[in-house]
């Protein structure tokens, strides 16, 4: 198997951890006496190493090695996994949750300067999009086997065992995954200098900002859906399933923006198209003047996912395009990474606070369609940057 596709599945494995909680939500908030605001916190709680050590870890992962970051976030993935089904209280859940995000934190952030080396020049806007679906296949994954697993055997099994698939990818990354010049000699450029140019570039900041405006909804919407089917009365295996799709959906358009970007497709192109999809998804299934049904208001929860699934992939496959340098495409994703944490830190309380101040879910729009406005904007900000001579580009990078 291509180096690549093991990275990608090294993503697909961590993501398990992010997919695992929903279904669960219902059993914890009983068991542990979680509010509503709680449960959102234990549901974002996993994007705190990201939303505070995100940039640090890019700069790490090119003096420590792309390949020895993966592997080690992975490892972290599986004990904290595995102590988190010995958790007997909330806060000794709530701590191992915070880091199962730093092994999330340490395994994706270099995997697209690895994808970028591994994967041959033609196909690397592919294989971007390809890992840009990472989050939605292991979420979509984990959504759909643990309502199963729940119902028969407790939530503590599901985090055992889903620590299973962490440890055998960070074996599987380093026999496999060939050594990165960085774990044999010192970083290309000292780690101020580094920095310095990421947080002064402004095509890093509009990608990360952006980035953390999509992250933000789509992880409130698809995490809390199984929470709202559940006040629905939907069994947690249906819910399960249903949600599993929503957030599979999210796959078609990661892997379509990569093919659109090959074609040539403007990448703000895309970043418009999936910003409005999800702000009138949203819309149209949360909206109660709309008066869509059940069915309706599914669909527009699957459009919202698929068609917001451009969003990642462009800005994953802008990052090699828009950073500073060759040697700041790590330090520039773990910026990206930690404002998108910050988003999925942020929205699901927020909707959930929305949520309980009205007594229902059908204002939810109105965040998510704050943050796709801000998106729109932010897009603008990338196509001005992105229509300037390259050599102007590149000193608006660093100023």
């Amino acid at each position: 198997m291509s180096p690549a596709l093991i990275v990608i599945l090294a993503g697909v494995a961590a993501a398990l951890h992010v997919g695992k909680l929903p279904p669960a939500l219902p059993v914890l908030r009983e068991a542990f006496a979680l509010t509503l605001v709680e449960a959102g916190f234990l549901l974002s709680l996993v994007q705190f190493a990201g939303m505070t050590l995100g940039l640090v870890v890019g700069l790490a992962a090119g003096s420590w090695g792309l390949r020895r970051c993966m592997a080690s976030g992975l490892l972290i993935l599986s004990a904290a996994s595995i102590l988190g089904g010995f958790a007997h209280d909330a806060a000794s859940l709530l701590i191992l949750r915070a880091f199962e995000g730093l092994g999330l934190l340490l395994a994706v952030t270099p995997a697209p300067s690895l994808v970028r080396r591994l994967a041959s020049g033609r196909n690397t806007d592919a294989m971007l999009g390809l890992w840009g679906a990472y989050m939605p296949f292991g979420t979509a994954a984990a959504l759909l086997a643990s309502p199963w697993l729940l119902h028969r055997f407790g939530w503590q099994p599901v985090w055992w065992l889903l620590a299973a698939p962490s440890l055998v990818m960070a074996l599987w990354v380093w026999i496999a995954v060939p050594p990165d010049g960085s774990e044999k000699s010192t970083a290309a450029a000292a780690w101020t200098a580094r920095l310095q140019r990421t947080l002064s570039s402004r095509g890093a900041w509009l990608m990360a900002l952006t980035f953390a405006v999509y992250s933000g909804q789509w992880i409130a919407v698809i995490g809390f859906l199984p929470s709202i089917y559940a006040q629905a009365a939907i069994t947690g295996e249906t819910a399960g399933a249903l949600t599993a799709l929503a957030a599979a959906m999210n796959i078609v358009g990661n892997a379509g923006a990569g093919r659109l970007l090959q074609r040539g497709v403007a990448p703000p192109t895309l970043l418009y198209c999936g910003f409005a999809a999800m702000a009138a998804g949203t819309a149209l299934a949360f909206m109660p003047a709309l008066h869509a049904g059940a069915v309706v208001q599914y669909v527009a929860v699957l459009i919202f996912s698929m068609v917001g699934g451009l969003v990642p992939a462009t800005l994953f496959a802008l990052s090699v395009r828009l950073a500073p340098d060759g040697h700041t495409v790590a330090t520039t994703v773990g910026w990206m990474q930690q404002l998108s944490a910050l988003g999925q830190f942020t929205g699901p309380p927020l909707v959930a606070w929305v949520a309980n101040r009205v007594g229902d879910w059908h204002w939810t729009w109105v965040v998510t369609g704050a943050f796709s406005a801000a998106g729109v904007l932010l897009s603008t900000g990338i196509a001005v940057l992105l229509r300037a001579p390259a050599h102007a580009r590149s000193r608006a990078g660093t100023q």
